[in-house]
């Protein structure tokens, strides 16, 4: 199995990923989007709010406020303090506090948390705009959670991949008067496959035109798809990096094989 990084940002990557199978590729896409633990807010201690927002669209709000995940947190479920409606400890929940008087608009940067290392992915998220005389003050209660349960807890969103595209074409004496060309301009023949580059291959969508068209005028050109070799895209949400959330997917996928060998084991 190999990876070709084609583009790597902190908050988006894309990659070619070769010597594997759909059943996996799919693993490592559903992982990034509904298994990777993340930090969100759960819970909101509302004890002022003069806004236009009612508590209830407040508290959604905030709920979707990407948080920084630091790994030092678990999942309730699995802590130590055995929490009860939402009342954890310091090692699966952390507090966040908003006081913000108007005029003025409500950020995420606006937030204190009680963990440094846990913030706002971004500053800049509007939350609400205060008039005069209006205020909120509220702690929100962040916990560790996964996308499976509730959209609030994934960290992988516009997560995709396709099979890489495949261009093969046949040397013809009529191939001069045959150019083709896709709404990606991914693939532009005139008479050879000079310029069927990998770097055009990965724009193909496979929208079936490129073949319409060489049926009628060159039928050595024929556009398919490499079974074994995927194109993925992600971008994160800002809880982890785009490469901590690739990495931490991988784990994930890692720990549920060796699970299911140790119970095939057991029979």
């Amino acid at each position: 199995m190999d990876i070709d990084i084609i583009e790597l940002s902190k908050g988006s990557a894309k990659f070619v990923l070769s010597g594997t199978n759909p059943a996996f590729a799919n693993g490592i896409r559903r992982a990034m989007i509904a298994d990777v633990p993340t930090l969100a807010i759960e819970y909101v201690n509302l004890y002022d709010n003069t806004s236009v927002l009612y508590d209830e669209q407040l508290g959604l709000r905030l709920a979707l406020v990407p948080l920084t995940t630091d790994g030092d947190y678990v999942p309730q479920s699995s802590c130590d303090c055995g929490a009860v409606d939402g009342a954890g400890c310091p090692n699966c929940e952390v507090s966040l506090r908003l006081d913000v008087e108007g005029p003025r608009m409500v950020y995420s940067g606006d937030f204190i948390s009680a963990d440094p290392k846990v913030q706002p992915a971004d500053e800049k998220i509007p939350i609400v705009e205060l008039k005069e005389g209006q205020r909120v003050m509220l702690e929100a209660v962040a916990h560790v959670g996964y996308g499976r349960d509730h959209v609030r807890w994934q960290a992988g969103v516009a997560c995709g991949y396709k099979h890489l595209p495949t261009v093969e074409v046949e040397p013809c004496p009529e191939c001069g008067s045959s150019i083709v060309e896709c709404p990606e301009h991914a693939v532009f023949m005139a008479r050879s496959v000079e310029n069927l580059t990998e770097r055009d291959e990965l724009k193909c969508i496979k929208c079936g035109n490129v073949r319409r068209i060489s049926d009628l005028t060159d039928p050595t050109l024929n556009v398919a798809y490499d079974q074994h070799t995927f194109v993925f895209s992600l971008e994160s949400d800002g809880s982890y990096s785009s490469t901590e959330l690739i990495l931490k997917a991988a784990d994930v996928v890692k720990g549920r094989a060796q699970e299911f060998s140790d119970i095939l084991k057991d029979l």
